[in-house]
């Protein structure tokens, strides 16, 4: 529909280029958001724990660390959350090129809160609800792999499935309608979800006396730097992309978007 759906091969490199660089953007400043959320809130959970596990160690127990744990709380936290929300708003920036061209008359704002309400859920609270974060003095050395291995498997099962609830979906529209063909794929991931979270095997690994609030406030506050990541990221991007896409086109560019 001329006017209303923004087609992506039609949009020349350099729209692309500059939604893109938003992306980088928005990934950046909720990169900084998250930190600010973890290093108040997760940061002392993990204190915590890290005084359970030192008073529960054997005797000449060292955690032979390279760097303080006023790097690690600061400098490390924040390096590590700010460039992996980065990498991320690059990626949120291609799928909402690449959805965007399919999406009709959704306009920008919207495709862009949708697709983080989507990623966070597929991505960050599925997967967690199957494997769960946990503080240091949890788990063992030699399960570490296994755990990791596991968590990404969620992980990419996660994906796929939203992925394939997605296409299932569009491809109901014109026999159910919007809503209803919404609703099976919503259906179907979910499905999904449950029959992988049995097949799947448990891992549980939490030692005796491990503060149960602790465990909790942990795992809350891990959850929760996720979500200000990924609603910062689709709050930023919406506004700072609605701009891009509304401006007036050049001769011979595809027609932008309206909201």
């Amino acid at each position: 529909m001329p006017g209303t759906c923004w087609a992506s091969p039609a949009t020349d490199d350099g729209m692309e280029k500059r939604i893109i660089a938003r992306g980088l953007l928005a990934g950046a400043i909720g990169g900084l958001v998250a930190f600010l959320f973890a290093r108040t809130f997760v940061e002392p959970a993990i204190a915590r724990a890290i005084e359970f596990e030192d008073a529960h160690s054997a005797p000449g127990h060292e955690h032979g660390e390279l760097f303080t744990r006023g790097v690690q709380a600061n400098i490390g936290m924040g390096f590590g959350v700010v460039f992996f929300a980065v990498a991320i708003g690059a990626l949120f920036a291609v799928v909402f090129v690449v959805a965007h061209g399919r999406s009709g008359g959704v306009g920008p704002r919207t495709m862009s809160m949708l697709l983080a309400a989507g990623a966070f859920g597929c991505v960050a609270l599925v997967p967690a609800l199957k494997y769960p974060p946990n503080p240091p003095a949890i788990g063992h050395e030699e399960t570490i792999r296994d755990r990791t291995g596991l968590y990404l498997l969620m992980l990419a099962l996660s994906v796929a499935l939203a992925i394939g609830a997605v296409w299932l979906g569009r491809r109901l529209v014109p026999r159910l309608g919007g809503w209803s063909a919404t609703l099976v794929g919503a259906s179907a991931y979910v499905l999904g979800v449950a029959v992988v979270m049995l097949v799947l095997p448990d891992v549980t690994e939490t030692p005796d006396g491990f503060p149960a609030d602790l465990l909790y406030d942990f795992r809350l506050y891990s959850l929760g730097t996720q979500l200000v990541m990924w609603t910062t990221i689709g709050v930023v991007f919406a506004s700072l992309t609605r701009r891009v896409l509304t401006e007036q086109p050049a001769e011979g560019r595809a027609p932008s978007l309206t909201p």
